[in-house]
């Protein structure tokens, strides 16, 4: 039973890894996005771009299919990041336009 323990930490241990990693690529991803943000401001580029997120959604979901998990799912997770960085091309937008 200890030995079935220990392998479940192991198990464990390498999902907390790759969490962490999770998050890191977004952190970047965001960093990333928050320079577009600011670049769209300044040009008076709406924050939304509905042909980029279709290209985007495209391209993740045939990712997904390639790495085995579920196209859907991928779909989900990038629209929630989307969602998010349309948020802050917003509130960039805004902070832009008062100044």
């Amino acid at each position: 039973m200890e030995d079935n323990r220990d392998l479940l930490e192991e198990y464990r241990s390498s999902i907390d890894n790759v969490d962490a990693a999770l998050i890191h690529l977004l952190a970047e991803r965001f960093r990333i996005t928050h320079q577009v943000g600011v670049y769209k401001a300044e040009n008076g580029l709406p924050a939304e771009d509905k042909e980029r997120e279709a290209e985007q959604v495209k391209r993740m979901r045939e990712l997904a299919e390639d790495a085995g998990i579920d196209p859907v799912f991928s779909e989900k997770f990038l629209r929630f990041i989307i969602e998010e960085v349309i948020r802050h091309h917003v509130e960039i937008d805004t902070d832009t336009s008062s100044d």
